[in-house]
């Protein structure tokens, strides 16, 4: 996400796109995406796979952070965090795309 700042703001403004060589898929323990451009297959714990479900069909990075804080018990500015390091990760391993909300 190095276009976009960390602030409130800005993640409200940023989306998350599963790009079509990619595929996920969800299990009880984990997620297990596949990179077919490259063959690679990524495994995400239980935590993490929940947080790429809400990014998948939240409108905004912040949208997902506001959806799961209460669920979770946690604060917002501590799951957008979290969420950014996700977005991050994925995105360095082509797993996602970030880009402008609609």
């Amino acid at each position: 996400m190095a276009p976009v700042g960390r602030g409130r703001t800005d993640l409200e403004r940023v989306a998350v796109h599963v790009p079509d060589h990619v595929v996920y898929r969800d299990f009880a323990e984990q997620t297990v995406a596949l990179n077919l451009q490259t063959g690679r297959y990524h495994g995400l714990n239980a935590t993490a796979g929940a947080m790429l479900a809400a990014l998948r069909d939240a409108p905004s990075v912040a949208a997902a952070a506001k959806r799961l804080a209460p669920e979770w018990d946690v604060s917002e500015d501590v799951l957008l965090g979290d969420l950014v390091d996700l977005c991050d990760g994925l995105e360095q391993r082509g797993l996602l795309e970030t880009r402008a909300a609609e």
